[in-house]
């Protein structure tokens, strides 16, 4: 019984026994399950925390679509309120791209009364013969055409740079020529607002011709104009057509202009100051008024303003006249008045009417012409010291060990100079500038690149026997063609300039070192190195190693200004600018009084040039240190050398100055380049006023014959007296001896005492080692040295040396008018056929 007992007990299982996860046989509580077992009871958590992301979503979306519709509105409202009544009128420019295009038969089609306008102001413009107004009373629009001198470029860029619209007229056939491209990229590079291509002359050729022409300058214009629609204008029709898609076209935003205030002169007169003797002399000053409409942003009597070519001025007063252009359906047609008279004055109420003074400028708040910072040549003298400083100046004296260093080196140069106690002589003091400098190095180059020119003279030989009077003839012949050609080559070299020619060819082979031979200078033999090369420095790592931006700045530093931070201050007057809604609002006609203005201005006016005149920002009258980021034109090929001087177009300025081209790099140290690198962008540093990004720039170079030449395009980077541009010079030797780890280096020194002053600065080579100076061999400059790895006979040993380098102060806001360039390849011509 017992055992019976035993067997139906059997193993019970410990608590270790393995338990295994059920099988999941798919009958899982779905989510309409849990909901029937809750009956509608939600955790609070579960609660809140689903309501509260629901509700940020759709605060999400609804702010979106306020933004969305904010900016919808906003530009609707933009668009309808150009060439509205409340309004400024829609200035349009015509510019022709072709030297056979008739810009004039465009305008006179537009001013026709069968395109549905009516022209109330003829000469609309100031300065520009061929400008009126136009007002439209189908569409409830006014208009001010006006066609500028294509010759004058600059002109052509200020029109440009404050149009609404632009209508570019191309030739049936051949679209644009040279002097249209290079109009167009002029264009293109300091910001193109809305524009329509027009072309004349395709409506008269056959139905087959039509299409093909019209198909051949779709082509073309798909290059420059990608998706833009071509217009034909050669009938009435047309033009209504063309003045409907002006007015309702979509504009294009410029930041450099929709952010300040700026107008076009339509009327302009000049009143002598009475310290002047009440004369109009070139160099008297007075008051210009000048009236327009109100663009871009209101205009505060308190702002400086900026008349393109001729510099800054002072605002005194603001007046408002009658506006000349009203949008009224119902006026006739003005009569044009008689050539006697510059200016256009309405007849009627306009004339009679008063003039309101909107405001006056106040001289507490009134901004000041100040450009540069005063210098006090006391500022770096001390007051007297403490007797507690002078003890611990005598303390410092005795256990400071004295070390003999060049001429000219502050503290932080000494600590890269080793103390070589004894070995270190006297040496001579070497006061150049650092221009002198910079020539002496690129002259170096030169002999590496010249070369004796070998004449090869071709012989011709005769075949065959002749007889005598064949042999005559060909004499003659030969006589003629050598006296011809004797001709044709005086004439040629009598058009040729020498200087000219020898200047281009030194520039050429001073690049082409360049390009060979990059920073590579010669050690002068007639004296020392550490004389020559004394404000240089080495770099143990051009990336990491220190550079002290405040170390040894020039006299042109304390006369400039400087922001702590450039990004914030222009992050806060953009945004200040744009809150702003005081003063003469947009689409207000007024008349402003610009205090002590020369009388230059009126000249520039009276020859035929139009006047622009905008607001500036505050601090944009000052001068600092600015950065351009440009890239090389590809039209430009000639050697663009550092610190050459060039015209420089940034936003409304024009200025000539002397630039310093730099690498774009992120670190805080940048190579300077010696030339203008066509393959990369390159940044442009020089001694400008303020100006805030961003703005267009263009870099023109003026030749001896008064042409200016399109060098670089880009954009305006920053404005920061602090970033470090360093020069490196590169001294080159030879491996004489090489041995396993070491190499005797010759022709890199020739005195033992250079050797010894550039002992810590690191040596590398052209593959890829690196090392350093060991000791000195004998005292003709040979030197030992050990390399990380074994040397090449073929290789070549280098030292880099650095100095910082700042811009020359050339800057000067009068740039000469180019010669017109359409004139001049006209008159080339017309000599070439003479001959």
């Amino acid at each position: 019984m017992a055992a019976g007992e035993e067997k139906e007990q059997g193993h019970r299982a410990g608590v270790y026994k393995q338990k295994n996860k059920g099988h999941k046989h798919g009958k899982h509580r779905t989510k309409g399950d849990i909901e029937r077992e809750n009956k509608g009871r939600v955790s609070v958590t579960v609660l809140t925390k689903k309501q509260r992301r629901e509700q940020r979503r759709m605060d999400r979306r609804h702010k979106a679509n306020q933004i969305r519709r904010n900016k919808k509105d906003m530009v609707l409202t933009e668009k309808r309120r150009l060439g509205s009544k409340d309004g400024p009128p829609h200035l349009v420019a015509v510019v022709a791209l072709h030297a056979r295009v008739d810009a004039a038969a465009v305008t006179k089609l537009l001013r026709a009364e069968g395109a549905g306008g009516v022209v109330r102001h003829e000469q609309c413009v100031s300065g520009v013969e061929d400008s009126f107004g136009l007002i439209l009373p189908r569409f409830k629009q006014r208009f001010i055409f006006l066609r500028p001198n294509t010759a004058d470029l600059h002109s052509l860029l200020d029109v440009a740079k404050i149009s609404d619209s632009l209508i570019f007229l191309l030739d049936s056939t051949e679209g644009w020529d040279a002097y249209g491209d290079y109009c167009l990229s002029c264009l293109f590079a300091q910001g193109l607002p809305s524009y329509a291509v027009v072309c004349q002359g395709v409506s008269d050729l056959a139905l087959k011709k039509k299409v093909d022409s019209r198909r051949a300058l779709s082509k073309i214009i798909e290059v420059r104009f990608p998706g833009s629609r071509l217009f034909a204008l050669d009938a009435e029709p047309d033009a209504t057509l063309l003045l409907r898609h002006l007015g309702s076209q979509r504009q294009r935003k410029l930041g450099f202009r929709s952010r300040r205030s700026h107008l076009v002169a339509q009327r302009v007169s000049f009143s002598p100051s009475s310290s002047e003797g009440g004369g109009s002399g070139g160099s008297g000053l007075g008051t210009l008024y000048v009236s327009g409409y109100v663009r871009g942003c209101p205009l505060q009597v308190n702002r400086l303003v900026h008349i393109s070519g001729h510099g800054d001025f002072q605002l005194s007063q603001i007046d408002a006249p009658s506006d000349p252009l009203p949008l009224n359906v119902t006026a006739p047609r003005a009569v044009k008045p008689g050539k006697g008279g510059d200016m256009d004055v309405m007849e009627g109420a306009d004339q009679e009417a008063p003039v309101r003074v909107l405001m006056k400028a106040d001289a507490a708040q009134r901004e000041s012409l100040q450009a540069e910072a005063e210098v006090d040549p006391m500022d770096g003298e001390q007051t007297w010291p403490t007797d507690m400083e002078l003890l611990e100046a005598e303390e410092s004296r005795k256990n400071r060990r004295l070390m003999k260093v060049p001429k000219g080196t502050s503290d932080y140069q000494a600590t890269w100079i080793a103390d070589d106690g004894d070995e270190n002589e006297d040496e001579e003091s070497c006061d150049e500038d650092d221009d002198d400098e910079d020539d002496d190095d690129d002259g170096m180059m030169d002999e590496a690149m010249d070369g004796d020119d070998e004449d090869i003279a071709s012989q011709d030989p005769g075949s065959g026997w002749v007889s005598e009077e064949e042999e005559e003839e060909e004499e003659e012949k030969d006589e003629v063609y050598a006296t011809e050609r004797a001709g044709e080559d005086q004439r040629y070299d009598e058009n040729m300039d020498e200087a000219e020619e020898g200047e281009g060819l030194k520039r050429y082979r001073e690049a082409r070192a360049n390009v060979l031979f990059p920073d590579e200078v010669d050690t002068p033999l007639d004296r020392t190195a550490k004389t020559r090369f004394q404000r240089y420095r080495g770099l143990k790592s051009f990336r990491s190693s220190p550079w002290d931006p405040m170390e040894n700045l020039p006299l042109d530093y304390s006369r400039i200004f400087q922001f702590q931070n450039f990004e914030r201050t222009r992050r806060r007057m953009l945004a200040e600018a744009a809150k702003e809604e005081d003063g003469a609002m947009v689409g207000w006609y007024v008349t402003l009084h610009v205090a002590d203005v020369p009388a230059s201005v009126m000249e520039g006016v009276q020859a035929g040039r139009p006047l622009v005149l905008v607001s500036l920002l505050p601090h944009e009258q000052k001068m600092s240190v600015m950065h351009l980021l440009v890239r090389r034109h590809p039209s430009n090929t000639e050697p663009i050398k550092s610190k050459e001087e060039l015209i420089f177009h940034c936003g409304f300025r024009r200025f000539r100055a002397s630039p310093l081209f730099s690498q774009h790099t992120s670190a805080d140290k940048h190579k300077l380049e010696r030339f203008l690198r066509p393959d990369a962008p390159m940044v442009v540093s020089v001694y400008a006023p303020i100006t805030f990004p961003t703005a267009g720039v263009l870099l023109f170079k003026q030749r001896d014959d008064g042409m200016q030449d399109l060098v670089a395009t880009g954009s305006l980077l920053s404005c920061d007296p602090q970033r470090v541009a360093l020069k490196r010079i590169v001294l080159s030797g030879h491996p004489f001896k090489i041995n396993r780890r070491s190499a005797v280096v010759r022709y890199m020194f020739f005195n033992r005492e250079d050797i010894l002053w550039f002992k810590p600065v690191e040596l590398r080579t052209k593959w890829g080692r690196r090392g350093h100076i060991k000791e000195a061999l004998g005292t003709h400059g040979h030197m030992k040295c050990v390399f990380d790895s074994q040397l090449r006979s073929q290789d070549t040993v280098m030292m880099n040396l650095y100095k910082r380098v700042y811009p020359r102060w050339t800057y000067d806001p009068y740039v000469p008018l180019p010669l017109p360039w359409v004139k001049r390849e006209v008159e080339e011509m017309d000599d070439s056929d003479m001959e």
